[in-house]
């Protein structure tokens, strides 16, 4: 364990654990095949690869604001742990906000992976048929739900240069394997799966309200 008043870099094999725990994790999710496949679990093993080296090996993001603010960088200790948090640290090093932020970042990464493993089974027990229950009643794709809620969670807790330009592009070759993965299902259940796509949106659950008729108690004078 670490304190978060303490200076916690250069940690090269906590990077190697991280990446190679991560990195297993979502290769047994992705199961790649295709090209676009191994494009795809490579995209996000380099975002994990950039994330963990920041986090525990060289702090590259910190070292390029620090020489670029010099005296004005908002805390005096930026490579504190808790400092290293850099949401935290561009308020002051606010304690207040560590204590938010670090719990919340926690509950949606793990979130995120509690998602992925919930649709990785739901596909995998399915034996070939088309699955609209469970988890696959509010998205279509919650393995890619669940990857973009983690990398989501890893931005809250430790945002890096490289991991906000990866972030957007992440989202995009996800959006497109989703709609090549689409294409195939269409192909194989027809209408079914059409009929799927127009209640069920792709990655984000629908918000349902519902909204009781008011009766009309407007009488005519």
């Amino acid at each position: 364990m670490h304190g978060a008043d303490q200076t916690v870099y250069g940690l090269w094999t906590a990077v190697i654990f991280n990446i190679v725990v991560f990195g297993l994790f979502a290769y047994s999710a992705f199961k790649p095949k295709t090209k676009r496949d191994w494009r795809t679990l490579g995209a996000f093993t380099a975002f994990i690869v950039a994330l963990f080296s920041e986090m525990f090996g060289y702090p590259l993001t910190i070292y390029i604001l620090t020489s670029i603010l010099g005296k004005n960088y908002p805390v005096l200790d930026p490579f504190t742990h808790a400092n290293g948090h850099l949401w935290v640290a561009l308020t002051g090093g606010s304690p207040i906000l560590f204590n938010i932020l670090h719990p919340l970042s926690n509950v949606i990464i793990f979130s995120g992976l509690i998602i992925i493993s919930i649709g990785w089974r739901g596909v995998h027990s399915g034996n070939g048929q088309l699955i609209t229950s469970g988890i696959y009643r509010f998205v279509r794709h919650p393995q890619y739900s669940g990857f973009i809620l983690a990398i989501i969670g890893f931005l809250i807790q430790w945002p890096t240069f490289i991991t906000l330009l990866m972030a957007p592009i992440l989202l995009i070759m996800y959006t497109r394997l989703a709609k090549k993965e689409e294409k195939v299902m269409i192909e194989q259940f027809g209408e079914n799966y059409m009929k799927y796509m127009e209640n069920v949106p792709r990655f984000i659950p629908k918000l349902q309200v519902r909204s009781a008729r008011k009766e009309n108690t407007w009488q005519d004078l």
